[in-house]
C-alpha cells in the first residue's frame, strides 16, 4: 500500500494550561427608587437626593459577568459565551429589563436597589446556574462613569 494511502489519526489539538478570565456583558434598561423606609422622607432626601424620588427614575444599565478557569481539553473555553449570555438573560435581564427593580423583581424585593446592592444580588443569582468556570466578578455600570463591582463572598472578609 502506498504511503499518501496510510490513513493517520490526527495528533489531539493543543489546549493550553492557565487560567483564564473570560467577560460576557448585556445590558438592560430598569427603574428604581432609592429610599429606606425606616428613615424620614427628610433622611431619605439628604442621604438619596433625586434619586429618592417617589415616581423613581431609570437606568441604562450595563453588566459584566467574569468567569475564571482553566480551557477545557476538547473546545479550548472556559465557558461556552453563548451560553454564559443564555445564562445572563434567563437569570437577570429578562427579570429586570424595564422593570421597577423595587416592586417587580422578586429576588430584589425589600432590597434598597443601589449599584452596590445589584451586584451583590445578581452574584447570589448567578452562581449556583454557572455551568463551568468559578464566577470572579459582577461589574454594573448605572452610568458610564458610575460602576460598582463584586468579587463575591470570599472578599466579604475582609
Amino acid at each position: 500500500m502506498p504511503k499518501a494511502a496510510i490513513q493517520r489519526k490526527p495528533a489531539a489539538p493543543r489546549v493550553l494550561r492557565g487560567t483564564v478570565y473570560v467577560t460576557r456583558q448585556v445590558h438592560f434598561n430598569a427603574a428604581h427608587r432609592l429610599y429606606n423606609p425606616t428613615k424620614s422622607r427628610k433622611w431619605n432626601e439628604e442621604k438619596f437626593g433625586l434619586c429618592t424620588n417617589p415616581q423613581w427614575h431609570g437606568h441604562n444599565y450595563v453588566l459584566e459577568v467574569t468567569v475564571r478557569g482553566q480551557p477545557d481539553p476538547d473546545t479550548g473555553y472556559v465557558l461556552d459565551l453563548g451560553e454564559l449570555k443564555r445564562l445572563l438573560h434567563a437569570v437577570i435581564v429578562d427579570r429586570c429589563d424595564h422593570r421597577n427593580l423595587n416592586e417587580q423583581v422578586d429576588f430584589l424585593r425589600g432590597i434598597i436597589p443601589s449599584t452596590e446592592n445589584l451586584v451583590i444580588a445578581f452574584w447570589r443569582e448567578l452562581e449556583p446556574h454557572l455551568p463551568a468556570g468559578r464566577l470572579h466578578c459582577v461589574r454594573l455600570f448605572e452610568t458610564p462613569r458610575n460602576f460598582a463591582e463584586y468579587l463575591g463572598p470570599a472578599g466579604d472578609a475582609s
